[in-house]
């Protein structure tokens, strides 16, 4: 059934989101700032092994680069370019302070914070995009599975160290991408070369490793602004 892997994997976020506001109260502030960082250092080593699987293959037993690193360097520095003409990050950040208002969490000053972070970090990852494509073309709901399983024990920290309910609501952003992706794929799979899903996934794994970085050390990247990156990669693609 197309679609069933995003319906597990906001089920999984849910779940994960649940189990954090039952235990986390239970916690000690500094366990919880501690588990935050070891969130992270999961999220940088998930970006980074992403990224290094496009970066670098071996010939005849020698580390060598790929063609790709150019290819994501035009892609991130056109893509923040758009990003922050358009300032996808405040309008992402008026989205989560709308959703903090109709939830009745206007009191709590994490959420929005929380809210976004946690949906970026489910959402612009290569597991997700790959995942969302599967399940188009063939129905394949299992790297969505596994997908889940890892967004459902990292929104459980999240949960429990940045606020009681934004990291919950990422799974409206997630539902919605990954839909959408697997629509497209659905209807679009001629387009969908290797080389096009490749691209997708490095850039997609740099993203996820500037999540990482972020959710070290709030604040210092506009993640959001970074998102056009992701489709500069796949026109590229097509053009060249």
């Amino acid at each position: 059934m197309i679609g069933l892997g995003t319906a597990i994997n906001i089920g999984l976020i849910i779940a994960g989101s649940l189990c954090g506001l039952a235990f986390g109260r239970f916690m000690k502030e500094n366990l919880k700032q501690t588990l935050m960082v070891v969130s992270g250092i999961i999220v940088l080593l998930l970006g980074m092994s992403g990224a290094m699987q496009y970066m670098l293959v071996i010939v005849n037993g020698t580390l060598q680069t790929t063609g790709g690193p150019l290819l994501m360097i035009i892609s991130m520095v056109v893509g923040a370019i758009i990003g922050e003409v358009i300032d996808l990050n405040r309008w992402i950040t008026v989205f989560g302070d709308w959703v903090k208002a109709r939830t009745g969490n206007a009191g709590d000053p994490k959420f929005t914070h929380a809210f976004i972070t946690a949906s970026l970090t489910f959402t612009v990852g290569a597991m997700g995009v790959l995942g969302s494509i599967q399940d188009g073309l063939t129905g394949n709901y299992q790297t969505l599975l596994l997908k889940g399983i890892l967004d459902g024990i990292i929104v459980m920290v999240m949960v429990s160290s940045m606020g009681k309910g934004g990291a919950l609501f990422s799974f409206i952003p997630v539902g919605i991408t990954q839909w959408i992706i697997t629509a497209m794929a659905h209807i679009a799979a001629p387009l969908m070369t290797p080389s096009a899903i490749d691209n997708l996934s490095y850039v997609g794994s740099i993203l996820i490793f500037c999540v990482g970085i972020d959710l070290i050390w709030p604040g210092k990247i506009r993640i959001a602004n970074l998102l056009p990156a992701i489709f500069v990669a796949m026109g590229l693609t097509f053009l060249l």
